[in-house]
């Protein structure tokens, strides 16, 4: 039965395992301390920070369907394509001159996007589902290459100006605001993830993750709360995209492309589905990666970004992790040894 419906007894238990679950840790802590304080410690940095920060937030929004409803996609660009589209023509036609709130437009078109197409998504396996979000995201970009009379085409949008975030800060040519902006929003959305797969709602949808059948067999409108799910990630999407037009004052067919949408995917298995923070620092290896082995060797970043990745499938993220826990715990056997030697030698006469 659904966890409203249980008796009292059981129901505390289940708020109380909840609360457990999204009580703020140590580590969580330190990640958020340590992007605050990239503002100060990296000043000549704040555009590959934007980069960064604005791809978190995409790849959250893919995490959100595929770590915790295990809908797959291919096709994840379109939403983000729709937002950037979006953001770019609102500003460019001075439609909505203010930031914050012609992102929430963008973040909104794309949720709309994602609620109509997502009865599509819902009729069917994973192969399907696959072929489906490739489709839409490809039929999205021819239609915007047709009316490239809106679009700007293969150009994109040019002359986008964007005016001051909530009319006090502007935009500077190094990116600073740009960063900060895109921190706070990533930071925001970030909030409502993670009260999203910490509340009733989420546990439903790993139960449908694990077994779809069985959670319908309990209660669980397996359906809707897919949909729902599939709308807030293009959502998530839309508000990326916004936000990348935005940063860089560019729209281009690009936003559309199925690499992005492969490129998502693959910091998705850098940092791990099924955990938020995989998403965030999965972009964060991925960029930088990107950025030192394009300044290394220019021509051939790829190949040694798809061997990364072939060796951390091998090898296994669990094995990787239990050798980086090797050397830590090695030393404190050695400091704990070396007390307890000690002690015994002060109480030996």
């Amino acid at each position: 039965m659904p966890w409203y419906e249980m008796p009292w007894r059981e129901r505390t238990g289940i708020v109380g395992s909840l609360y457990d679950l999204s009580r703020w840790r140590w580590g969580e802590m330190l990640f958020w301390t340590l992007a605050l304080m990239a503002i100060l410690l990296f000043p000549h940095r704040y555009l590959i920070l934007t980069e960064i920060a604005w791809l978190a937030l995409f790849v959250l929004s893919l995490d959100l369907i595929l770590g915790y409803a295990g809908i797959v996609s291919l096709g994840h660009a379109a939403f983000f394509g729709v937002g950037a589209y979006t953001a770019g023509l609102l500003a460019l036609h001075h439609i909505i001159d203010e930031p914050v709130l012609a992102l929430l437009v963008a973040g909104l078109a794309a949720m709309v996007l994602g609620f109509v197409t997502s009865f599509l998504v819902m009729r069917g396996a994973d192969l399907t589902r696959l072929m489906v979000t490739l489709g839409i995201a490809l039929l999205l970009r021819e239609l915007a290459n047709r009316f490239s009379d809106i679009t700007g085409g293969f150009d994109g949008l040019q002359g986008i100006v964007m005016q001051p975030v909530l009319g006090l800060f502007e935009f500077d040519l190094f990116g600073k605001t740009s960063f900060i902006y895109c921190l706070v929003v990533l930071f925001l959305m970030f909030l409502l993830a993670r009260r999203i797969v910490h509340s009733p709602f989420g546990l439903s949808l790993r139960a449908i993750r694990n077994n779809p059948l069985r959670a319908a067999a309990i209660g669980i409108p397996v359906n809707r709360r897919l949909t729902a799910i599939y709308t807030i990630a293009a959502f998530y999407a839309g508000l990326a995209g916004a936000l990348s037009t935005q940063s860089t004052a560019l729209a281009s067919l690009d936003v559309f492309s199925f690499e992005r949408s492969a490129d998502l995917l693959l910091v998705l298995v850098i940092g791990g589905t099924g955990y938020l923070y995989g998403g965030l620092i999965g972009a964060v290896v991925f960029k930088l990666l990107q950025d030192v082995l394009a300044t290394w060797t220019p021509q051939y970043w790829q190949f040694w970004i798809g061997l990364i990745l072939v060796v951390l499938v091998l090898i296994g993220r669990e094995r990787l992790h239990r050798w980086t826990r090797w050397g830590p715990e090695r030393i404190k056997t050695i400091l704990d040894a070396r007390k307890s030697a000690a002690v015994a030698g002060e109480k030996t006469p």
